[in-house]
């Protein structure tokens, strides 16, 4: 599946048994919204990942061994631990 950006372009995709979650370039990403979503197979956003402050983007992400969530990190130092099946905030820690 070619994956075609919401705003900026792809850093990293990791594909699921569910679809394809995206992380764009945080660079000039608008602020408001979330730079990691997943994508179904025929392109339609499932899910935009919740942020643990409005104004940051996500800098990385990995699939984390269980294959059931997703670690990342924000541009304002928190790691995050996200469902991948839902984009959802399971844990979080500020490392500033």
């Amino acid at each position: 599946m070619e994956i075609i950006p919401l705003h900026t372009k792809v850093d990293k995709s990791i594909q699921l048994t569910t679809g394809t979650v995206v992380l764009e370039d945080p660079k000039g990403f608008p602020r408001g919204e979330s730079n990691l979503y997943c994508l179904s197979y025929d392109g339609k956003v499932l899910w935009h990942a919740e942020k643990p402050d409005l104004q940051t983007l996500y800098s990385r992400m990995r699939l984390n061994d269980d294959g059931q969530t997703l670690g990342t990190y924000t541009l304002s130092g928190h790691a995050c631990e996200l469902d991948a099946q839902t984009g959802k905030i399971l844990s979080q820690t500020k490392l500033q």
